[in-house]
């Protein structure tokens, strides 16, 4: 990913300290920042105050936890699969990346654990950072088709997304914006509109500083105006990511993700998911019925954070004290209003039959 002109990803390991290095997310875009995290409540915490966020990105993070873990009590195994598990309930990555970790521990001596935990999370990490970059050519054909499809090439290819799935939510590159950066490269003319997606503002705060970074044309729309935007012929396709995908292809996404798809299905504009194979629950059938929904904190909605008049990061209250606040972080979107799913291996239906095909 592109900050400043220098190349970054969302989470490394520093050799120079041996400590796991992240982008505090929860600072943008007003400040970038560099934290390092040096214990097992140093990672749980970047995941649950959600310095760190996205599917793959939880997945990795989670394999560094068992690294930092380990190095402070290699017989702590246990204790800190079960803290990391707690962390997120929706994405399945963390419970993939957990459980690969473990199984390559299995057979690992006491005194090498923490040793074996680092190369597991160091080889996790550059696979993720290929995952995404393959999800990306694989997205970018659909997109080129659309656009070599239209007869009016005057304007650039209008594409919306909701929340943020671009290389803040993995180790780089991304699911969705991945497919953008490379729809891009290839010399689509490409405008994007993004949804602020409330409560977090994940689009407003993370999704429009990562494309202003990589020099692309877009533009923040309050959540409830994309179905509009679809109305006026103003969007050619939608593009979001998955934090967990049914085998018969219901997707889990950030809450609003549903809506889009109802109105880009009433309008007849192709709705697509872009994810790694990782993020697929094979266990599940039913999205509505099976995946957990976390529940946040209700001042992610009772109160604002933002940049003052003066330059200052200020919190303020935007109800009355004593407003009921109900705090859904994420919905399901049934698989009969996906019009294809974007993965590192291919783009297919989302249908069980083209789903399973995957798991090998």
């Amino acid at each position: 990913m592109n900050i400043h002109g220098k190349h970054y990803q969302s989470i490394w390991f520093d050799e120079n300290d041996c400590n796991v290095k992240i982008i505090d997310q929860t600072r943008l875009p007003h400040r970038f920042e560099v934290l390092a995290l040096s214990s097992l409540q140093d990672a749980c915490h970047a995941i649950e105050s959600m310095q760190v966020r996205g599917a793959p990105l939880i997945g990795v993070t989670a394999a560094y936890g068992m690294y930092l873990a380990l190095r402070e009590d290699p017989n702590q195994l246990a204790v800190a699969l079960d803290r990391l598990a707690s962390t997120r309930p929706t994405a399945v990555n963390l419970q993939w990346a957990l459980n690969r970790v473990s199984a390559a521990l299995r057979n690992t001596v006491v005194e090498e654990r923490a040793a074996s935990a680092l190369q597991q999370a160091q080889a996790m990490a550059a696979e993720d950072s290929a995952i995404c970059e393959a999800i990306g050519d694989n997205g970018a054909k659909l997109l080129q088709e659309i656009w070599d499809a239209r007869p009016d090439q005057s304007k650039p290819l209008n594409v919306l997304t909701h929340c943020n799935a671009g290389a803040l939510a993995a180790v780089d590159w991304g699911t969705a914006l991945s497919v953008i950066y490379k729809t891009a490269a290839a010399g689509v003319p490409l405008h994007v509109w993004v949804g602020e997606t409330r409560p977090r503002n994940q689009g407003a705060s993370l999704t429009c500083w990562e494309l202003a970074q990589q020099g692309i044309d877009h533009t923040l729309i309050v959540d409830n105006a994309g179905g509009h935007l679809m109305q006026q012929g103003l969007v050619d396709c939608c593009v979001v990511g998955s934090d967990r995908t049914t085998i018969t292809g219901d997707v889990c996404n950030k809450i609003g993700t549903y809506l889009k798809a109802l109105a880009a299905f009433d309008n007849q504009i192709p709705f697509y998911v872009a994810l790694p194979v990782s993020s697929i629950d094979f266990s599940l059938t039913d999205g509505a019925k099976g995946i957990p929904i976390e529940e946040r904190g209700a001042e992610e909605i009772s109160h604002f954070i933002g940049l003052n008049d003066n330059d200052e990061v200020q919190r303020v209250r935007l109800c009355a004290e004593d407003v009921a606040i109900s705090n859904y972080g994420f919905d399901v979107t049934p698989a009969r209003l996906v019009s294809k799913i974007i993965t590192e291996k291919g783009v297919c239906a989302a249908e069980q039959s083209q789903l399973q095909k995957l798991r090998v």
